[in-house]
Formats: C-alpha cells, sequence, structure tokens
C-alpha cells in the first residue's frame, strides 16, 4: 500500500491561544509535493504535527508509514557524530560489540539486516557530494550545506515510507544544492517539501498551497500552479468588474425607484384631497403596500448585488505587488562605481557573487561597506542576510525618516508603494511581521538621500516567501544602479537581469 498522509479537520494552536490552523483537511499521496504559502500560514508547524512533534489541538493527522523529517535550520550540539546525524550510531555500535565477541541479542536485534550499513551510509553520503573520513568523526568541521546533505542521506538510510523536508536549501551553495536536487529528482515514496526555492519547487509532481487554513493541491509543479492562479485571478478580476458594474445598475434603479415612489405619493396626496375621505385612506393604503413591495424588491437586489460583489472580490488574492519608480538612482554607464582586489564594476551592472559556503562572499561585502577598497562610490546600500538595519524600537515612519530628508506625507506615500500603509506606517519595528520587516529594510535602502549608486545583498532569498521574493524582483526592477547579489537561486538571479557571474574562490575571483 503507497504511503500517505491525512489530515482531517486539524486545528492547533500555540500554548498562548495564538491559532496557527483551523479545521484543515488534505491527502498527500505518495509523489513529490511542493508546499507554499506566505510566511506565517502554519507550513512548518504543519509538518511538525505531520511528523508528530506538536500534537493538534483539534483533529487528527494519519500516516500509513514511518516518517523522516528534516528540520529547517538543523541544530547540532557540538559533540555530534556523523554516525549521529545519519541516525545508525546504535547499528554501528551493535555491530562493532559483535565484532569483538558479543553474543547478545539485542545488539542482533539492533543490527537486524543491516550488517552493511557502514559501507551503504559512506555510499549515500558520497552520492549527495559529502566526502567524510570516518564515521565517528563530528560534525564540526562539516559545512552547513554538508550536515543538510548528510541529514537527507539518513533519511535515504532510514527507508522512511514518508519524508518531509522545511526549507531544505536555505544558506546551500550551489555544489550542495546542485547534488540536493539530484537527489530530489530521483526520490520514491511520499515527499513534501516546503520551499521557497523555485527551482527545488519545479521538481515537483504536486504544488500544495497553505492558504487562510485550506490546502490546495494542484497537480503539477510551481511553474504550472502559477499558472493556473494566473489565469484563474484574470477571470476572478473580470467577475468583479461584471459584480461592481451591476451593483452601480442596481443602486441606479434603488434610487429611480425611490423617485418614482415619491412621484406617486405626491399625485395621490394631491387626488386625495378632492375626493371622500375612505376612499382617499384606501388609496393611501394601497400606495404604500405597492411601494413597501417595490422597496422590497429593489432593496432585495441591491443586496444580491453587493453580495456579488463581495463574493467576486473574495476570490481576488491580496499578495500585492511592489510598484516603485527610482530615477535617481541612476549612474551613467561609464562611471567607476567601486574597484576592490580584482573587482572592477562600472555603470549600472547587475553581478552575481556566488562560491562555496565559508570563501569569503559575506566578508567581502561588508568590507566594501567599510571602505577598506581601492575605491567605491559614497552612495551604498547594504542589505544584510539577517535584516537587522532597523532600529527596533523606533516606528517604521521613523526609520524611513532618519535616511531622509522627505517630508513625512511624501515617506507615507513612498512606503504605500512598499505595501506599508495606515497603521502598519507607526508601528515599532519590532512588531512587524516577516514580510513587513524585510519590506521596510528594502525601503529604508532605496528611499536613502541620496539614494545608494551601489545596492549590495547578501542572500536575499533566504527565509523569504516567494510573495515576498516576487516583491524583492519588482523593487530591483525599479533600482536603476549597480548591484551586487549574493546568491544560489539562479531562478532568483535569472529574473534580476544579472549582467555579469563572478565566482569567489579563496584564490580570488573566477
Amino acid at each position: 500500500m503507497p504511503a500517505s498522509i491525512s489530515l482531517n479537520n486539524l486545528s492547533f494552536s500555540w500554548p498562548d491561544g495564538t491559532p496557527v490552523l483551523d479545521a484543515l483537511t488534505a491527502t498527500f499521496g505518495a509523489r513529490r509535493t511542493g508546499l507554499v504559502g506566505l510566511n506565517g500560514a502554519g507550513k512548518s508547524t504543519l509538518l511538525r504535527l505531520i511528523a508528530g512533534e506538536l500534537q493538534p489541538t483539534a483533529g487528527t493527522v494519519a500516516t500509513t508509514a514511518p516518517v523522516g523529517y528534516l528540520r529547517q535550520n538543523l541544530a547540532l550540539i557540538p559533540d555530534t557524530t556523523i554516525a549521529d546525524l545519519l541516525g545508525i550510531a546504535p547499528r554501528l555500535a551493535a555491530l562493532e560489540a559483535i565484532g569483538v565477541g558479543s553474543t547478545s541479542q539485542a545488539d542482533y536485534d539492533t543490527v537486524g539486516d543491516d550488517w552493511d550499513i557502514a559501507e551503504r551510509a559512506v555510499a549515500a553520503l558520497g552520492a549527495l557530494g559529502v566526502r567524510i573520513d570516518g564515521l565517528s568523526r563530528t560534525v564540526t568541521a562539516m559545512s552547513g550545506g554538508e550536515t543538510v546533505l548528510a541529514g537527507l542521506a539518513g533519511l535515504q538510510l532510514g527507508g522512511a515510507g514518508i519524508t518531509l523536508l522545511d526549507e531544505p536549501t536555505n544558506n546551500l551553495d550551489r555544489r550542495a544544492r546542485d547534488a540536493l536536487y539530484a537527489a530530489i529528482a530521483t526520490w520514491r515514496g511520499t515527499l513534501v517539501v516546503v520551499s521557497h526555492d523555485r527551482e527545488l519547487l519545479g521538481l515537483m509532481d504536486d504544488t500544495a498551497e497553505l492558504r487562510n487554513s485550506t490546502i490546495r493541491i494542484v497537480g503539477g509543479n510551481y511553474e504550472l500552479f502559477e499558472e493556473t492562479v494566473r489565469a484563474e485571478q484574470e477571470t476572478a478580476e473580470r467577475l468583479v468588474r461584471v459584480a461592481e458594474h451591476d451593483l452601480k445598475v442596481e443602486k441606479r434603479l434603488r434610487i429611480e425607484a425611490e423617485t418614482k415612489i415619491a412621484r406617486r405619493d405626491r399625485a395621490g396626496k394631491k387626488a386625495a384631497e378632492s375626493m371622500p375621505k375612505i376612499f382617499a385612506n384606501q388609496m393611501r393604503g394601497q400606495a404604500e403596500r405597492t411601494a413597501a413591495k417595490t422597496r422590497n424588491l429593489r432593496d432585495d437586489r441591491l443586496e444580491g448585488a453587493n453580495s456579488a460583489v463581495d463574493e467576486a472580490e473574495a476570490a481576488l488574492r491580496d499578495d500585492s505587488r511592489i510598484r516603485i519608480d527610482l530615477p535617481g538612482t541612476a549612474v551613467p554607464s561609464s562611471r567607476r562605481i567601486l574597484e576592490v582586489d580584482d573587482l572592477l564594476v562600472v555603470g549600472p551592472e547587475r553581478i552575481a557573487l556566488g562560491g562555496d559556503n565559508g570563501v569569503g562572499k559575506t566578508t567581502l561585502l561588508e568590507r566594501i561597506v567599510r571602505g577598506d577598497v581601492a575605491y567605491r562610490v559614497a552612495e551604498v546600500g547594504y542589505l544584510p542576510q539577517r535584516l537587522d538595519i532597523l532600529d527596533d524600537d523606533a516606528t517604521v515612519l521613523a526609520n524611513v525618516e532618519a535616511v531622509t530628508d522627505a517630508p513625512p506625507n511624501e515617506i507615507r506615500a513612498q512606503l504605500a508603494r512598499f505595501l506599508l500603509r495606515g497603521r502598519a506606517v507607526a508601528q515599532p519595528a519590532r512588531q512587524l511581521s516577516g514580510g513587513e520587516r524585510f519590506r521596510v529594510s528594502l525601503a529604508r535602502l532605496l528611499l536613502t538621500d541620496p539614494p545608494p549608486q551601489l545596492l549590495m545583498l547578501d542572500e536575499p532569498t533566504n527565509s523569504l516567501d516567494l510573495a515576498s521574493v516576487d516583491q524583492l524582483v519588482d523593487a530591483l526592477t525599479a533600482y536603476r544602479g549597480a548591484v551586487i547579489v549574493v546568491s544560489h537561486d539562479r531562478a532568483f538571479l535569472d529574473r534580476l537581469g544579472i549582467t555579469r557571474s563572478l565566482e569567489l574562490t579563496r584564490g580570488g575571483f573566477v
């Protein structure tokens, strides 16, 4: 029987009562499924519920096979061995005991049929590009990418029929990503992957979107899912226009009906002056009943038209796009922007800076920010991975006011183009959601006076949901200065119009 996951009226709230999921029902079959949704929708929480790390507040989670789970930002204690990470340490210990003469049934039960587990472990690691000199060594010498790949190898060795991966490509360099993609491309069994990585999502058989505590599964990878949503939104927008037109018609007919009632009322009063009172009262009663019937009919039609608009608008998504114009960031094509080591940036170049983790890409960007270079323009904007450029105690408005002399009303208008409106502008930065914090950080960089002529971004798509990645692309499309971006996200880089790609090695640029 193929492995599957069934969610039935699943609800979950945190101990303080904050709801995350409400009456969620869905089924995942023996396919590769990409699980997408806005940050905060509950994707990681859902994986933890399926894995059994959390218990539902209500409803059930049913799985028909053992579950393997690779957490986001895999945390390890310093003395963790590679065997621990792979989940095979007890079997290796039992094998070692048997090798020196143990006849304990417990050791034989622990080994089971896995007499070649050590060889298979080394082979699984090698297939993912991870080279080791011993399974008993600690993981302290492994890179973050190697740790994630080793965790994936452990899931393969465990043979779980259901596998859950939470943002597995976060912080992976290009080499590690390619190894992970190759493994996923041939994965068998039920696989659910939470990711914002378009390249990884392109390998999926199905795409499931978690939105407003509802899961919707669409056959095909994320590109096909986007096409489906785009077509649906075009239809929804057309239906909204039709419903709004019908509503205007009904409002006009309601006014016309009231006008006719008023005219008949005046005519009736004038006619009543010349007839007996009993007939006048009968005429008045009939007129009132007719008017009430007309009003009720028109009110019903107007209410129906209002409901139709509400229903049509409910199908529209509010994952809005950033639409800004930044002419002040333009630089001449001959302008020298930066000279550092062997790197010369001239004009509005868009440079993708790659290289293995640990070679010094972030260090290079920090050197440029400090001015430890041969030459650099004065106006430089830097977006670090941690998004820690905001004053958490200051409001959104105050954070942007600190970098520009523009009046508050102009700043508010600009922030609105970054989808920051109303009360959000008056919030302290520490109260912002992840997506809001990202947009404020971006606005603070791009609205600086004078505007930056060089913009540097360090792994900007890490931990961003797909809507935020789209918003980042929108903003960078409007930016007209030079860009240096450190990223291993090939799909993201393809959308930026990169003019040059460089690899940083310990020996310099390639």
